[in-house]
């Protein structure tokens, strides 16, 4: 069954520090567009995850998002003491002056409490912690989560998949039924023609040799015979299905299939010469037209 290249999957890897979450999601593209939206990735490890991306995705605007928790035990920030100190410092020597006001504030048991508050606030007092979040001891649960949300984004995939199946199936199918009518028209399409023919002949005033005018008739109705275009537009829909139905990774073959096949609906109708041949035509071109934005997402 063939896959979307619309998918979405996400998996938590549980640090010794803290909690680490992958999201991957996936658009679709005529290549495979790696994109690693964080830095918490080691550098090490970076090839190796976007080889098992490409390996598992095949193609598509593939993005892969990590984000990071800090635990109870371990702070994503640190204070930076040297700092602190300096800044607690300065303010202590501004607060302690001799006047009514500092020495009554400086007495107050919550005024440490507060000037600390104060400072942490200040700039490069708190700074993010330094080093990887992700250890070499945590990789194999970095790993094992991003197998999880890969097979998640797959099973999403899969699930898309089928719904686009039936779609471009089913209308794959309806053009050739459309093609069974505009068949049905030619008998009336030639008649029509004949007709025609005649009708300008009488208006001029010409009486041509009965036989002759068969064969002009006949060369006439030649430049306008669909039937080699009724022979390959159905060639086309039964390699369209074939293709589908056996190959893995359709999607750029499809595409292909699907130029052909619009080859063979313009050419109908520029031979058509009949009103209701080519409104069927147009028909074809709307489920054409539709098969084709669907198959864009059809890994």
């Amino acid at each position: 069954m063939i896959q979307s290249m619309t998918g979405y999957g996400k998996a938590d890897a549980q640090l010794k520090s803290g909690k680490l979450t992958l999201e991957v999601r996936t658009l679709n593209s005529k290549s495979a567009d790696i994109n690693i939206k964080s830095s918490l990735l080691p550098k090490e490890k970076e090839l190796e995850v976007r080889k098992r991306l490409a390996d598992r995705l095949v193609r598509g605007t593939i993005d892969l998002y990590l984000t990071y928790e800090a635990g109870a035990q371990d702070s994503a920030h640190t204070i930076n003491a040297e700092v602190f100190h300096s800044y607690w410092k300065s303010a202590v020597k501004a607060l302690d002056e001799e006047t009514v006001f500092t020495k009554t504030f400086l007495k107050d048991p919550g005024v440490g409490s507060i000037l600390a508050n104060a400072v942490l606030r200040l700039p490069d007092v708190v700074e993010a912690r330094k080093g990887d979040v992700v250890t070499a001891e945590d990789w194999p649960a970095v790993s094992a989560a991003l197998d999880s949300a890969l097979d998640q984004l797959c099973s999403y995939r899969s699930t898309e998949g089928e719904a686009l199946y039936k779609d471009v199936t089913s209308r794959v199918a309806l053009i050739g039924r459309l093609y069974d009518q505009v068949e049905a028209l030619e008998g009336e399409r030639i008649s029509a023609v004949r007709e025609k023919l005649q009708k300008a002949l009488e208006e001029l005033g010409a009486k041509p040799n009965p036989e002759r005018f068969e064969q002009e008739l006949i060369f006439y109705l030649e430049k306008y015979d669909i039937n080699e275009e009724k022979v390959r537009l159905r060639q086309h829909c039964k390699y369209f299905m074939e293709v589908i139905d056996s190959e893995p990774y359709p999607g750029k073959k499809l595409g292909f299939i699907l130029q052909e096949m619009g080859r063979e609906i313009n050419t109908t109708g520029s031979k058509a010469n009949h009103a209701g041949i080519q409104q069927l035509v147009v028909r074809m071109k709307d489920e054409l037209e539709k098969i084709r934005e669907q198959s864009m997402n059809i890994l």
